[in-house]
């Protein structure tokens, strides 16, 4: 049966996720990789109804100790899992490099595939794979994970019905202090292991969910600190289609409370500050994230008048949980991926655009 009309009978039947019948068949997802986030994945598949972990795929004994742990199947790699019997999705929480390697086993298998971000470490791979899942129709994520955040949600929803009026400047401070020990393995003291590429990604990402897409760059890096043939802190300007102009502060060497990762309670990892580090300005308001507030004049708007912040309370969830929801709906045919790879690759564009503009110094259209 075709995909459309299979999910067609699914919703008429109304056998969806949070459904009796997508109890007795749930969706059964693999995880390839078994390192930090791997294993993240595996808690969110385990808290998720609907939804369990079919194996792990690693080729470590690391990989097969933690499988046996877990009680979960174990396969050396994606080609021998295909071959024992094809899950309904796979995680793809393997080595950047191995990206789009595996996607596109996973395409050629016609299984789903969440990739873990970035989708791709050069852009010509990465349009390549957006193209191969295009026309092959297999649905391919990238795990940005933080657009499922439902803070995230209530402030697309609050800006796109215009309760800051037009949009005009936004600014994003990533400031924190990785350790010594972080650096101890060798490839994040190299380039491309830095704070742009591994950190500032998640924040292009949700400035381009929340703002707009971005047109040109100028960047700043330095290596200052530490020494190392990577950056560790970096200026940006952005400028934006719909006019709107953004700054942002990145370091890895700064101790400091302004981070998604120290801000928005999202991994228990990082202990909470209770700061924001996204400030969006419009002409009506002006928003903090993720304190969830917004500054306003009561009545006249005028640096002379009253200004008063309102917080929106919004319930608390795991996003990792929601982003396994929402790959279980798309492999259902339910409903469209909230990142798809081609959302995944325009982020990777603008990444590309800053490093480029770090190293030569010029301002970079995208």
């Amino acid at each position: 049966m075709p995909r459309a009309a299979a999910a067609a009978l699914r919703r008429q039947s109304g056998c969806g996720l949070n459904s009796s019948c997508a109890m007795k068949n749930p969706v059964r997802i693999a995880i390839a990789g078994a390192g930090l986030i791997g294993k993240r994945h595996a808690e969110a598949i385990a808290a998720t109804p609907g939804v369990e972990l079919h194996s792990i795929i690693d080729p470590s004994q690391a990989g097969r100790a933690h499988a046996d742990e877990i009680g979960a199947d174990w396969h050396a790699s994606l080609a021998a899992l295909f071959e024992s019997g094809k899950p309904d999705g796979v995680i793809l929480a393997t080595p950047n490099q191995l990206h789009v390697e595996n996607a596109l086993e996973c395409v050629a298998a016609g299984v789903p595939a969440l990739i873990e971000k970035p989708l791709a470490t050069d852009l010509a791979a990465g349009q390549d794979l957006v193209l191969a899942g295009q026309r092959a129709g297999v649905p391919l994520l990238v795990g940005h994970h933080r657009r499922h955040n439902p803070l995230i949600a209530q402030a697309k929803a609050q800006i796109e019905d215009g309760l800051l009026g037009t949009l005009v400047a936004v600014h994003g401070m990533f400031w924190l202090m990785k350790p010594d020990d972080y650096f101890e393995t060798d490839w994040r003291r190299q380039p491309g292991g830095g704070p742009i590429f591994l950190n500032l990604i998640h924040d292009i990402d949700l400035l381009r969910h929340l703002i707009g897409e971005i047109v040109s760059v100028q960047a700043l890096s330095s290596n200052a600190v530490r020494g190392n043939p990577v950056e560790e802190t970096a200026a940006l300007v952005f400028r934006f289609d719909n006019g709107v102009l953004g700054t942002f502060s990145l370091s890895d060497t700064i101790v400091a409370p302004w981070s998604w990762e120290l801000t928005a309670s999202e991994n228990p990892a990082y202990p909470p500050t209770g700061q924001s580090c996204y400030f969006i300005g419009g002409t009506h308001g002006s928003m903090e994230l993720p304190n969830a507030k917004v500054w306003s004049n009561p009545a006249k708007r005028s640096w002379w008048e009253p200004i008063s912040a309102t917080r929106y309370p919004v319930g608390r969830e795991d996003p990792l949980v929601r982003q396994i929801e929402q790959f279980a709906r798309v492999i259902r045919g339910e409903e469209a991926p909230l990142v798809p790879a081609s959302e995944g690759l325009k982020t990777l564009q603008v990444i590309d655009a800053v490093q480029r503009s770090a190293l030569s110094g010029q301002a970079v259209a995208l």
